[in-house]
């Protein structure tokens, strides 16, 4: 007997729930938690004086956040699909809502990171709310659903720089932390009267030995990956992450092989379309990051540099702003490709469309229009893509595992924007130019970021080519038959 229902809308299948409002609901979940990530941008340069502490270490409330997201979103995606979806993203926001209240009351360091670790484990809320939305929403309307939950991570991120700014500039800056409180307070209670549990559950037993494993090898490879720059490259501290890295993820490669009920289906993972669509993924985040780390410099540069453009932080995250808005946008413009040509074909438009977007950076980069136009066409590119990837991982796994293969997928993404985050920083410190006894990143230094982008994003273009071509419908792809899911499920392994 298979674990999953009969889908809304389909025959038997009894009345549909609230679709609009439970789109609405888990897409604004979704921002909630990615305005999170922006959320301590404004007040990163002040934090060493505010906390009376080193800025290489209130770093860490940067860090702290990236850490426990990448080790989270796994960990969260397997326990939802084991006991209930809604329940694990109901959890999120509770970690979200503590984090920030424990943030809001800090006044010293360690609480504060300790909060922005909190928040970071509520990152598996998008991943989990796509796949709510696999398990509740009719066939038609899933594409264009899932395309809006994925993008709602830029969306979040792009109008949470502006907004966080605007607070910082007018109020104290615990008031940001009490915001992202009360905004998680209203998610819950939006997703706990409108949101269903969904019965399409795997049950079995949760693999704890696979979930430290995983953890020590990811916070380790993060570890080196985001700290890499200020540690030194060649230290034996990074070095010796990267190694640890190396070990423990294959010595948990080995193990979740072997083991019955594995924290990550390894051989799900290496399913040509599901290990191709990952891959494309670790190049879309490298590229998606890297706009959003020269964008607000250049904006923010003194004019005197002759390419800077002197302005403040929050004409910084306004510029950045309209981005989110076209994410959002192209989302049912992506699902509609999707619906027509399959998502393989949306996700290389997208692609192209954020290569096209950094060349013309490369060339336009003298006035705020110009980066507002940039901010634009990029932004419509990640639409692009963050629609089709998850309809890409849905349609090549069974819904028992929908969760822990999104989850999966979002990890991949946190995996390129780190690397990207340290590549460009490396860049940037050194082509550089001198400004009153200052060194500030060189024109040239921008170009080569804003080139990298452009690369990253056809390298993702190449990579999702090799993607299967689909011969139905996204909407049909994502629904597997009863023998798929039962052949798929843990008791038949």
């Amino acid at each position: 007997m298979s674990d999953a229902p009969a889908r809304p809308g389909d025959a038997g299948g009894g009345p549909p729930p609230r679709t609009n409002a439970v789109v609405a609901v888990l897409a604004f979940a979704g921002i909630v938690v990615a305005l999170m990530q922006t959320l301590v941008i404004p007040i990163v340069p002040e934090l060493p004086k505010l906390l009376d502490a080193p800025a290489s270490d209130t770093a860490w409330a940067v860090t702290a956040t990236l850490l426990a997201g990448a080790v989270a979103v796994p960990v969260v995606g397997r326990l939802g699909d084991m006991f209930g979806k809604r329940r694990m993203l109901l959890v999120s926001v509770v970690l979200l809502v503590t984090g920030s209240v424990v943030c809001a009351l800090s006044d010293q360091l360690v609480p504060l990171v300790v909060g922005r670790a909190l928040q970071g484990m509520a990152s598996g809320v998008i991943p989990l709310g796509i796949s709510i939305m696999r398990d509740e929403l009719p066939a038609e309307r899933l594409a264009g659903s899932t395309a809006l939950m994925s993008a709602s991570l830029g969306v979040g991120g792009a109008l949470g720089l502006p907004t966080a700014a605007l607070i910082a500039d007018h109020f104290d800056w615990h008031m940001l932390f009490w915001s992202s409180a009360a905004m998680g307070v209203i998610a819950f209670v939006l997703v706990l009267l409108t949101v269903p549990e969904s019965p399409v559950r795997s049950g079995g037993r949760f693999d704890v030995i696979g979930a430290l494993g995983m953890a020590t090898g990811l916070v380790c490879l993060l570890l080196a990956v985001s700290k890499g720059a200020d540690w030194g490259w060649g230290s034996g501290t990074t070095l010796g992450l990267f190694v640890t890295a190396v070990v423990v993820l294959v010595v948990w490669g080995v193990f979740e092989l072997r083991t019955d009920q594995p924290l990550v289906d390894l051989r799900t993972t290496a399913r040509r379309q599901v290990l191709v669509t990952n891959l494309a993924s670790i190049a879309i985040g490298f590229s998606m990051f890297a706009m959003s780390l020269v964008l607000p410099q250049l904006l923010q540069l003194p004019a005197q540099t002759g390419y800077g453009l002197g302005r403040s932080l929050l004409t910084a995250g306004l510029v950045m702003a309209p981005s989110g808005l076209v994410m959002m946008a192209t989302a049912p413009v992506s699902a509609a490709v999707s619906k027509a040509r399959g998502p393989k074909v949306t996700l290389m438009i997208g692609a192209l469309i954020v290569a096209a977007g950094y060349g013309i950076d490369i060339v336009l980069m003298s006035e705020v229009w110009h980066l507002v136009l940039v901010s634009c066409v990029i932004g419509a590119g990640i639409g692009f893509t963050y629609g089709s990837m998850p309809a890409l991982i849905m349609g090549a796994v069974p819904a028992s595992e929908t969760a822990a293969a999104n989850s999966l997928n979002t990890l991949m993404r946190s995996i390129g924007t780190s690397v990207a985050s340290a590549i460009a920083g490396v860049i940037l410190s050194h082509m550089t130019v001198d400004f009153g006894g200052y060194a500030l990143p060189s024109e040239n230094g921008f170009r080569t970021v804003m080139a990298l982008g452009a690369g990253a994003a056809l390298l993702a273009c190449a990579v999702a080519s090799f993607i299967p071509r689909q011969r139905v419908a996204v909407t049909a792809a994502v629904a597997p038959t009863a023998a798929e899911t039962t052949a798929d499920a843990p008791s038949a392994r």
